[in-house]
């Protein structure tokens, strides 16, 4: 149970920053469109890293040397065109009166963008596979750390997506969803800028 918990507290605490993903979750849970699946989709993506990092961390960076490169440059790219993306928005401004009022995105597209936040995103990849897989090392049982780090996630990202909810009151003003996507768009250029520094 110890470990457990240790695996819960670090996984918790490295998602707990806002990043591509988590802003993605917030802006679902905040139109209130697709929540359960984005942050079901979400949780998952992130178990399965943890997995892969737990259970074969050197193995998987010995083996194929490329991938981390290739997912540094495509994250980077993702994440510049998903900036623009919501700089646009916080331009143009206006659309988004009342949750309920704005035009929901297809299932298929918000599925694809969910998926694309976690694995294009090289973040997701040093703090799951990377961190969470090195860290697992130091103990015993790897099964129950690997356990308590994926229900971290799922919690995490659940919270975020419903909690989101006590905020509708605030983003029932149009500047309030600018000023999000206005903090959503420099929040990924300065990640895809400090990926490319790197």
């Amino acid at each position: 149970m110890q470990t457990a918990i240790s695996g819960f507290i670090l996984s918790f605490s490295l998602i707990l920053a806002i990043g591509a993903q988590n802003a993605f979750v917030l802006r679902q849970g905040l139109r209130r469109e697709h929540v359960f699946l984005v942050c079901f989709v979400s949780g998952l993506s992130d178990a399965i890293l943890i997995i892969i990092g737990v259970s074969s961390f050197e193995a998987v960076t010995r083996a194929l040397p490329w991938v981390a490169p290739a997912f540094l440059y495509a994250g980077a790219a993702f994440l510049l065109w998903y900036g623009l993306q919501n700089f646009r928005a916080a331009l143009r401004g206006g659309a988004a009166l009342q949750a309920s009022q704005i035009k929901a995105s297809s299932l298929k597209k918000t599925m694809l963008t969910c998926l694309a936040m976690t694995w294009l995103n090289p973040h997701a990849y040093l703090d799951t596979v990377v961190l969470v897989g090195s860290i697992s090392t130091k103990y015993d049982n790897q099964i129950a750390f690997a356990a308590g780090a994926t229900l971290g996630s799922f919690s995490f990202f659940f919270m975020l997506g419903y909690g989101a909810r006590l905020l509708a009151p605030l983003f029932a003003k149009p500047v309030a969803w600018r000023i999000l996507d206005l903090v959503v768009a420099l929040t990924m250029w300065a990640i895809a800028v400090m990926l490319l520094l790197e």
